[in-house]
């Protein structure tokens, strides 16, 4: 999921010198390994603390504390590593009570180099999208960061070298994308990337507020200009003034409104709701929407004047779906954003990962938020699991993708059949004659539709889920 393959860093715990070394030089000879090898547990533990491995293989007979205070010590303070065991035949009792405490597996001495090759492929498949996840941590607010704004796709870095060449400037910005894109976060980084801006960023909702509140809520209004005006009040232009106004969903600005709004952005002065004295703003104006302004101005809803005064420079910010690189790295900020205080943030298995990979992500950014913010409170798990998510995100995922329909028609009412018989399995424990009679159709007729649509192979991966 990240770019460049890093290598993979594994320690050997083993307190014969010999042992060690030939342990050592065999792992190495896969160019793929960086492997590091100590005689005792303490050591081990100081190299765990300072580098970041995937796996390490520990003798259980070590010098002072034993491999099993090593494995409890691993667990105590959270390090994320997968441990095989390393054991004479005798100490069988031992290596189990090893897994019981959180080891991955074991091995007996002398070591058989096949076993111990296909067990690590095993342990290193299961451990690699943890691996990523604390890569990607270390990469949060460096490489992938701009202005609190995380991405790896490279239309967004585009968009991030656009907002760094305005930033010396006062240029009007608009920000056109879907709900749940994170256009109010990137006007925060259009307002933290200007150098000539020392006053606030203050955000307004045009899509919240009444018309016969809006106006007011702009522009300020003077005391006794209409009922409940018991006093002066400043508007989010005067609020923001030597810096930053947003306007989110300025779409739905009424058509009366608009023409005051660009009369601002022309002259950089208004009054207040009942005021005469004109006041000058020195301010940069960024707005969004989540509707094509273009098309509201053919449609007659928007001026075409404002249109252009709003149009100077414009983001046309990507769905999710188009940035599916960037769902690990967000998944992974949400999960540390939501942990709970003093506690670790939850990892993501690879299964559950793929399965957000595989959604497609309506609601964007807000809804992938959301979702690992309802995984991480509801999960009694030190990591999220394919289990874990929504029914609706295992239908996603399982689909068949690029079946030719005879039309756009047909192919919705084939997702909804699936679904429905889906969700009326499960509902029925998954027996297909008590689907059957729950549906009130012949058996023959939901056999026939289960084969239809693919359901039959659907319900098995789910039911193994």
């Amino acid at each position: 999921m990240s770019g460049e393959p890093r290598p993979t860093r594994i320690l050997v715990v083993e307190d014969n010198d010999l042992a060690r070394r030939q342990l050592q030089q065999l792992l190495q000879a896969n160019p793929q390994f960086h492997v590091d090898a100590v005689g005792d547990a303490e050591k081990a533990l100081r190299a765990l603390e300072a580098e970041s491995y995937s796996l390490v293989l520990t003798d259980l007979r070590l010098p002072g504390n034993d491999g099993l205070d090593l494995i409890r010590t691993l667990q105590q303070r959270r390090i994320p590593v997968t441990v095989i065991v390393m054991t004479a035949f005798g100490s069988i009792d031992d290596a189990v009570q090893a897994i019981r405490m959180g080891a991955y597996d074991f091995l007996t001495k002398p070591i058989d180099i096949e076993n111990l090759r296909l067990l690590m492929e095993r342990a290193l498949r299961e451990r690699s999208l943890q691996d990523e996840v604390a890569y990607l941590r270390t990469q949060l607010q460096t490489q992938f960061s701009f202005h609190n704004v995380l991405s790896k796709n490279p239309r967004m870095h585009a968009i991030f070298e656009l907002i760094n060449n305005v930033g010396h400037t006062n240029t009007t910005v608009l920000i056109e994308g879907e709900t749940g894109t994170g256009k109010e976060q990137l006007a925060r980084a259009i307002h933290q990337g200007s150098t000539n801006r020392s006053g606030p960023l203050v955000a307004v909702n045009c899509a919240a507020l009444p018309e016969t509140l809006l106006e007011s809520e702009l522009f300020g209004h003077e005391k006794g200009s209409f009922t409940n005006a018991v006093g002066q009040r400043k508007g989010r232009f005067e609020m923001a003034n030597k810096g930053t106004i947003f306007l989110d969903e300025v779409g739905d600005v009424p058509a009366p409104m608009q023409a005051k709004l660009l009369r601002v952005l022309q002259e950089r002065r208004f009054e207040r709701v009942g005021g005469t004295e004109s006041i000058e703003v020195d301010v940069r104006v960024v707005t969004a929407t989540n509707r094509s302004l273009q098309r509201l101005v053919k449609k007659g809803i928007f001026r075409e004047d404002l249109y252009y005064r709003l149009n100077v420079v414009r983001i046309d910010l990507p769905p999710l779906r188009e940035r599916t690189e960037d769902i690990p790295l967000l998944a992974t900020h949400f999960a540390q954003k939501h942990a709970p205080p003093g506690s670790p943030p939850k990892q993501i298995s690879a299964d559950a990962m793929q399965i957000l990979l595989s959604y497609r992500w309506p609601g964007n950014i807000r809804e992938l938020e959301n979702i690992i913010e309802r995984l991480v409170a509801v999960s009694d798990k030190d990591y999220i699991s394919e289990e874990d998510l929504p029914l609706e995100f295992h239908f996603a995922q399982l689909e068949p993708q690029g079946t030719p329909t005879d039309s756009l028609f047909e192919d919705a009412t084939n997702t909804f059949e699936r679904n429905f018989i889906l969700r009326a399995l499960e509902k029925c424990g998954w027996n297909v004659t008590g689907t059957a009679e729950y549906l009130g159709i012949p058996l023959s007729t939901l056999k026939y539709k289960m084969d239809k649509l693919d359901v039959r192979q659907i319900a098995k991966r789910l039911r193994g889920a």
